[in-house]
């Protein structure tokens, strides 16, 4: 699937989302990622990114779509 991936995460954490999302996409602006990705490997970064990220400060937007052409 190809994903777009946006997040807004506080300062002392920006840096880790930022590494953690360069494993996996293809970073395109500040805070935006994208590329082709497995659903497995998508669950695992959502998973790595919820350990430090905290629920009332931080947010992650997914947009999920078949192909690049789609989007």
């Amino acid at each position: 699937m190809y994903v777009i991936l946006v997040y807004d995460f506080g300062e002392k954490r920006v840096g880790k989302m930022l590494k953690l999302c360069r494993k996996y996409l293809f970073w395109v602006q500040n805070s935006v990622f994208e590329g082709e990705i497995s659903a497995v490997r998508l669950k695992e970064l959502l998973m790595c990114a919820k350990q430090f990220m905290k629920k009332d400060e931080d947010s992650i937007i997914l947009f999920k779509g078949r192909e690049q052409s789609w989007m």
